[in-house]
């Protein structure tokens, strides 16, 4: 969960280090920092905080080095400061660290038994004070860090500078991990996120687990080179060209990225269009229908992942006799459950590295289950990992709160449904598309409307969202965009629940968004009456011209929902989105960087 960039090459590595870490501050902004090296001396520069932070703490040292490693953090082991932000180095080594080594503990005292003191609480220094000691033993880099790599249980990366020489070096285990070149000039990248390359890199290497990636900027020939665990020569790992855009790393004029996430949606919804309902696009979604002979299919995801799966279960159960299972992937492997090999893993994430989520693709994949991916990250581990992938194509979403992501896994995953249906009308799904696209963009044009009820409400107490049907996934969505990025308490519930309970939260300080659509129209509407009764107050998300809804509603937002046969759940979610975005920007929180919150959760 935190942020990793390192340079090689015959230029100032400080300069692309930085700004790589800058794209990936949304991975963690605990801390950060870089080490460079000069001549023969390793030098060490981190700060709490926010990346602006060290960038002040080294603004008037002017530092310029060939090799240059760099880090964002999330606090997993140790507290935040100064002493336990990365990197972590000695007069030998500098080291950067992404996630978690189950058995520091114990590698932590065998090493101080040895007369190494520890001057971090994390479990990075671990692995930065074995490897000084095999190298001391071996004076061999390469095998002090392969041997160190196989000491050490649990998910992580590592990028590496030693004294002696001018290479880095950079190894993974179930942790996100690329390596870039810049075949014109021979510099050489590795990083938590090809994201961070964009404009640096033109080739990206994904090497797989237990490949010692170096690179070495000195080098007449290969300038990148892999390894085994063996030291053999390794052709494990995937090519392909940097295509992303520098678009994609700016705002584009708008306040947060968020917002310009949210404002993409209705041109992602036409791209998919594009993609998968063509005729070729069609043809390759057809060949799905083989999976429809399944009785069951594990659906395991976090967070606004497992919403959209939510969404996704009600399209396939529809479509199809499949019965799916929805899961926590956090909680999948822990309960034991009933796995049959002719079921089916169905997995979702935007990054492709949910160390949760993996876990589970990797449990269902050991009981022999085949299994398929919903995805935005091309070439991450996820996509690599399943037998078949379904990618979302929204981009890079650089916001931590998810949006846009959302909105193309549930698009995604109906198309999922009428393949397995073997029920693809494409006339039918393009004109629904499209209707969807421009409803969309009604929505946005009326972000006002939106942004008067947030100024209205942002100081309540709490908030209740519910739905029912296909729409309480949308509840569930909606507080926790509310929670992530405005801090206030808020709770999705499916609305016939509220009796059972919640109901004796509300009164005149108690916010209910309630999303009462045409389907189940009467019982939704019943029990947003049931919060109105007592003093609640009721923002409602319906149908337009309802003045029933409008007159009962304190608060009301009306959306034509004609044509919308599916995905009336997509366009309820965007409200919700722009209502979550206001209410936090008015109450000034740091909307693209929530607090204690990582885009991509690398960690169980």
């Amino acid at each position: 969960m935190c942020g990793i960039v390192g340079y090689a090459g015959k230029s100032n590595g400080v300069i692309p280090v930085l700004e790589g870490l800058s794209r990936l501050e949304y991975r963690g902004y605990d801390s950060s920092g870089i080490s460079t090296k000069v001549e023969n001396d390793l030098s060490v520069y981190k700060k709490e905080g926010k990346l602006e932070n060290l960038r002040t703490h080294i603004k008037d040292l002017n530092l310029t080095s060939n090799l240059c490693i760099g880090h964002t953090r999330w606090a997993t082991h140790g507290a935040v400061n100064d002493t336990n932000a990365h990197p972590h180095g000695n007069e030998i080594f500098s080291i950067v660290h992404n996630g978690i080594i189950e058995n520091a503990n114990i590698l932590r005292e065998d090493l101080k038994s040895k007369g190494y003191n520890f001057n971090s609480e994390t479990d990075t220094e671990v692995f930065l004070w074995s490897i000084t000691d095999l190298y001391k033993k071996t004076n061999d880099i390469e095998k002090s860090i392969i041997e160190t790599f196989k000491k050490v249980d649990g998910n992580s990366a590592f990028v590496i500078m030693n004294k002696e020489n001018n290479k880095m070096y950079s190894i993974k285990r179930s942790a996100p991990l690329v390596c870039g070149l810049n075949s014109n000039s021979n510099e050489t990248y590795m990083s938590s996120d090809p994201y961070a390359l964009v404009g640096f890199a033109d080739k990206i290497y994904f090497p797989e687990d237990g490949i010692l990636c170096i690179a070495d900027y000195t080098s007449l020939t290969n300038v990148l080179k892999f390894k085994n665990l063996d030291g053999s020569t390794s052709k494990d790992y995937k090519v392909q060209d940097n295509t992303m855009e520098m678009e994609s790393v700016t705002k584009g004029g708008y306040d947060h990225f968020m917002l310009k996430e949210i404002f993409e949606q209705p041109g992602l919804i036409r791209k998919l269009t594009q993609l998968y309902l063509s005729d070729d696009g069609v043809k390759d979604l057809n060949n799905f229908e083989k999976f429809s002979s399944k009785n069951y299919i594990h659906l395991a995801a976090c967070g606004t992942a497992l919403h959209a799966g939510y969404v996704i279960k009600n399209f396939i159960e529809r479509e199809t006799k499949i019965k799916v299972g929805t899961d926590f992937a956090s909680e999948f492997r822990y309960r034991k459950p009933n796995i049959s090999k002719d079921d089916l893993g169905l997995f979702i994430s935007q990054s492709g590295e949910t160390a949760d989520t993996l876990a589970c693709q990797q449990m269902c994949k050991d009981e022999q289950l085949y299994t398929l991916s919903i995805v935005n990250v091309n070439g991450s581990t996820l996509f690599r990992e399943c037998d078949k992938n379904l990618l979302i194509h929204a981009g890079v979403e650089i916001g931590v709160a998810s949006t846009k992501a959302f909105t193309q896994q549930v698009l995604v995953g109906l198309l999922l449904s009428k393949a397995l249906a073997s029920n693809i009308d494409k006339d039918v799904l393009l004109k629904e598309f499209n209707t969807l696209a421009s409803r969309v963009e009604d929505v946005l044009s009326r972000k006002d409307e939106i942004k008067n009820i947030a100024r209205a409400i942002y100081n309540k107490k709490g908030f209740i969202f519910t739905g029912r049907g296909e729409q309480y996934p949308i509840a569930l969505e909606g507080a926790l965009k509310l929670k992530e990025i405005a801090y206030v308490h808020a709770e999705g519930y499916a609305a016939g629940e509220l009796k059972h309970g919640p109901i004796s939260l509300i009164d005149e300080d108690m916010v209910n968004v309630a999303i009462i659509t045409p389907d189940l129209y009467d019982k939704t509407y019943s029990n947003a009456q049931e919060v109105k009764a007592r003093k609640g107050i009721l923002v409602s998300v319906g149908e337009v011209n309802n003045k029933e809804l409008e007159n009962d509603s304190d608060y009301y937002f009306g959306i034509d929902f004609d044509g919308l046969v599916h995905t009336k759940p997509v366009i309820t979610n965007v409200v919700l989105q722009l209502l979550s975005y206001h209410i936090a920007k008015i109450k000034g929180t740091d909307i693209d960087k929530p607090r204690n919150l990582a885009k991509s959760v690398t960690v169980e």
